[in-house]
This record gives structure tokens, sequence and C-alpha cells, in this order.
């Protein structure tokens, strides 16, 4: 990649940060990275997400719909779109997972980042929505396909035959009229400890910040709040997660319960299927070997969403495909 210097330096510079010391943040699982600026005791973030791998319009665009809302998503203090770079506002140190670490108090946290699902879904309408792409059957299908395009290889030492990756498809289709049946959002995707703020001086929902939200869709409400429940690095006590998911119910009393319920499971596997493919890709493609620890957990809750019946043909595909002593994690590529 490119020396991203001299162009920092000029977007800096253009808008009075160019004296501001600057500690780098530890990376993700994408290009982009992410810098603290001080500049006497005024803090913001540099977001640097080269083109053309990373496009920051599609974080711009959700930034700006989330301050409309009143949500607590970081404000938007320079942009060049083209360099792919942003300045934004700081939103401290304080991440969820940094609190629970702590010892913060792990059902107050996730209250409150369901009470913000809750607003969040009571406050969207869909015409809010120009420019956000939907979650249609088509992504659904392409990210669920990363399990038989990327772990099945990992772990039987060869590619899946093109006859077998079409019939886990289609039996993926047929589920997602299913997810469908939940109400119609805007699905931030990403929502789960580490990309959630603590924030002091805020009151209500607005106490959670909001980060890492550029892959928006729209598409079922079940999804986020399985995003949060059923997070791939943390465990997430079972009683707890029954406790949310309830919480989110008596919210909505007009809501059908069992249709949400069978909507969770269905984006939950999904989900889970999905990331299982994702962090083998980031070992064998990207060299990036730290994900496949996490893939263990992943398994669980895919096993728990695919006992629920909506998912009963999928289940007998992974029973047959990949029984239960060959769910495994994948060797670090070139491990022997």
């Amino acid at each position: 990649m490119a020396d991203r210097t001299p162009v920092i330096d000029r977007f800096l510079s253009g808008h009075g940060w160019a004296d501001a010391a600057r500690r780098p943040l530890a990376g993700d699982a994408s290009f982009r990275r992410y810098v603290r600026l001080d500049r006497n005791g005024d803090r913001a973030m540099l977001m640097d997400a080269p083109p053309p791998q990373e496009d920051v319009r599609p974080f711009l665009r959700v930034a700006r719909l989330l301050g409309r809302l009143g949500f607590s998503a970081p404000r938007i203090l320079a942009a060049d779109e083209a360099a792919g770079l942003l300045l934004l506002e700081d939103l401290g140190e304080e991440t969820y997972t940094r609190v629970l670490a702590a010892g913060g108090d792990e059902a107050a946290l996730y209250t409150l980042a369901t009470d913000l699902l809750i607003d969040l879904h009571r406050r969207f309408e869909m015409p809010m929505a120009a420019g956000v792409p939907p979650y249609d059957d088509e992504r659904l299908s392409n990210e669920a396909a990363l399990l038989v395009d990327w772990y099945l290889p990992a772990v039987r030492g060869v590619p899946a035959a093109p006859g077998l990756r079409e019939e886990y498809l289609a039996l993926w289709r047929d589920t997602f009229a299913v997810a469908r049946a939940a109400p119609g959002t805007l699905v931030l995707r990403d929502y789960h400890v580490d990309n959630l703020m603590l924030l002091g001086g805020r009151e209500g929902v607005a106490a959670c910040g909001l980060l890492d939200f550029q892959d928006a869709v729209t598409g079922p409400a079940s999804y986020d709040l399985v995003s949060l429940l059923e997070d791939a690095r943390r465990d997430v006590p079972p009683g707890l997660a029954g406790r949310m998911i309830a919480r989110y119910l008596d919210a909505f009393p007009a809501l059908d319960r069992d249709a949400f319920r069978a909507s969770y499971a269905v984006m939950g596997a999904q989900r889970s299927a999905k990331i299982v493919g994702i962090f083998t890709r980031l070992d064998r493609r990207d060299g990036k070997p730290v994900y496949l620890k996490h893939i263990p957990r992943v398994w669980q809750w895919l096993e728990g969403d695919l006992r629920h019946p909506a998912l009963t043909g999928l289940r007998a595909w992974f029973d047959r495909e990949l029984p239960v002593g060959t769910r495994i994690t994948p060797g670090a590529k070139g491990a022997p």
C-alpha cells in the first residue's frame, strides 16, 4: 500500500490539526485504521480508509442519519471522500469491552444497548434509508457461502463440490422469508461490545456511543439484537440474553413473538455461518490467524440457532456434511 503520510498531513493541515500529537489505535479486520489526535487537550479521531479498498461514503451517510435521529454516532468534523479521510469526534476510550473487563455492570450495559435498539427501531422509518442498501437474499446468500468457500476447504483439505454449495445455498434461501417476518429497519450489522461506547455525561440511550456502522443495511429487526447477544468474541450468559430478548419483545407488544424468535434464529445462524467463513478467510487469505480462536464460540451459537424448527433442513445439512466431531478450528495457515 502506498505511503499515506503526505495526504494525511495535507488533510490535517487544512483543518487545523497539523500539530496534533498522533496515536495510532489497534487495527481491525479491515484496511481502515484509526489515529487519535490530541491538540493541546482537544481531541479528535482520524479515520484513514484508503481507496479503493475502503469507501467512507457509507459511514458518512449512516453517521449523519444516526445523528439526525439523536443517537451518539461520532460527529463529522471534516471529510475528504476522495482521499478516504475523515476527522471525527472522539468518543473516548470506554468501549463496552473495556468497561466489562474492568468489572462493569454487565446487565446495565446490555440493557442500555438493547434499549438503544428499541429506540432506533421505533424512530427509524424506511424513507430515511436513501442510499442504504437492502439486506437482500443475494447479500445474505453470499455471506452464508463464506462457510463453504473458506471453512469447509480448510477442514477438509479440498474445495466444496459445486453441487454441495448449491444445495447449501438453496436451503438458506428457503429460510430468508422466515427472517423477514421481523419488521424491516436500519441494521447496523456490527452491533456488539467492541463497537459500543459508554459515554459519561449523556442521558438515556445517548450514553451508548456507536462505532463501525459503515456496513449498515435495511433488513430484519432481529439482526442487531442477535449480533449483540451472540457475540463472536465474548460469551454472553444465556439468562442475560433471554432477558434482553424479552425486554425487546415487551417494548413491541404488537409484534408476533414466535415469528420474531424464528427470525432471530435464522439471522443468528446466517451470521454465525458467515463469521466462521470470515475468520477462516482472515487466516488463509490475509494472514490474520488471531480470529481463529473465536471459532469454537461461533459454532456454539450456530448449533443453538440450528435447533429452531425453522432451520430443520439446514440442521440436517450440517449434521451430514459437518457433524459435531468435525466442527474444528482450522490450523493457522502454514502451521504443522
